[in-house]
């Protein structure tokens, strides 16, 4: 199942290890939106990406779309919260070493931990998803945090207001970038990893949310 990542010439570790996160570069986006971002968080993202690939039970998903069912065009894994307030446990030690030290550094803006992941497999330049905003639970109406850990090759996340023109936000993600979308981003903004018709590598991302954030 696993597809073809193309490697980084940056990281040329098999040590799958955190940075600091000392580094982070924020990005106010407007209307209470703001990204902070830092590439290359995690070392030896190549090697995760190759564990990720083969290891996770990825399921594939169909949805209904309009009048008719079709396959979402990615990969997904899911791990949450237990009936006894227990969480799943991460598919690697570094993703829960990443959930602790994201929950730690933005303890004093956010308020509450990181506590679920969702992984996206994305195959190839075919797999994507469509503009959207978290906004199924509480990041509807109120600000909150979702950070993304990507491994693989780099991908577009691309960012748009989403009640207003404006201008699109585009950065590349992959081989251990970090981005978090905080503030009102949800509510205000919509992003996208759009399909693409270029030759592009596979790519993982972890989504990192607090509690009923989805």
């Amino acid at each position: 199942m696993a597809a073809h990542a193309q490697g980084s010439l940056f990281d040329q570790t098999d040590e799958i290890r955190l940075g600091p996160l000392t580094d982070v570069t924020r990005t106010v986006l407007g209307d209470g939106a703001w990204i902070d971002l830092l590439p290359g968080w995690l070392g030896g993202a190549d090697a995760l990406y190759e564990e990720l690939a083969s290891g996770v039970p990825w399921r594939a998903e169909r949805r209904q779309m309009y009048e008719r069912v079709v396959a979402v065009p990615r990969l997904l894994a899911f791990y949450g919260e237990r009936g006894d307030g227990s969480r799943d446990e991460l598919p690697h030690p570094v993703l829960t070493e990443a959930r602790d030290a994201l929950s730690t550094y933005y303890a004093g803006e956010l308020g509450e931990p990181f506590t679920t992941a969702g992984l996206c497999y994305y195959r190839d330049g075919h797999d994507g998803v469509a503009w959207h905003g978290d906004r199924t639970g509480r990041g509807s109406r109120e600000d909150t945090m979702v950070a993304i850990l990507s491994v693989g090759a780099p991908r577009d996340l691309v960012l748009r207001p989403r009640h207003r023109h404006g201008t699109v936000v585009r950065r590349p993600l992959g081989h251990g970038d970090l981005i978090v979308m905080g503030g009102s981003c949800q509510r205000t903004w919509e992003h996208a990893i759009p399909k693409t018709t270029r030759a592009v590598g596979a790519r993982i991302s972890v989504q990192f949310r607090p509690r009923g954030v989805s």
